[in-house]
């Protein structure tokens, strides 16, 4: 059984950082799709975030530049590292996990129906 769960978000003010963790069980981080998704109080789901098991690495137009997304194989724990913050960062964050589509990782990395698992989130609030 794949779990995952978040950890790290928290507030902060405009310009400040926080790392997001994903620790994963039941599940390989290293060789399966990952992605970071948030999600705003009256916003649809969003992609922040996505690597796959060759190190092809996507991110969202607004969030390039600021943010990192990582692996620590050994800890089978997934990080996304976001600098810079604005407050329209200001979301749930979820990791996602479980690719289950025909799409490419290309095209569908920030898709949430191409994924079907997923943690419980942690709250980032970014006051400006």
């Amino acid at each position: 059984q794949v779990q995952l769960v978040e950890s790290g978000g928290g507030s902060v003010q405009a310009g400040g950082s926080l790392r997001l963790s994903c620790a994963v069980s039941g599940y390989t981080v290293s060789t399966n799709y990952m992605t970071w998704f948030r999600q705003a109080p009256g916003k649809e789901r969003e992609g922040v975030a996505g690597t796959d098991n060759n190190g092809r690495i996507y991110y969202a137009d607004s969030v390039k530049g600021r943010f990192t997304i990582s692996r620590d194989n050994a800890k089978n724990t997934l990080y996304l590292q976001m600098n810079s913050l604005k407050p329209d960062a200001t979301a749930m964050y979820y990791c996602a996990a479980n690719w289950r589509s025909t799409w490419t990782w290309y095209a569908g990395w920030n898709r949430p129906a191409n994924f079907d698992t997923w943690g419980q989130g942690t709250q980032v609030t970014v006051s400006s």
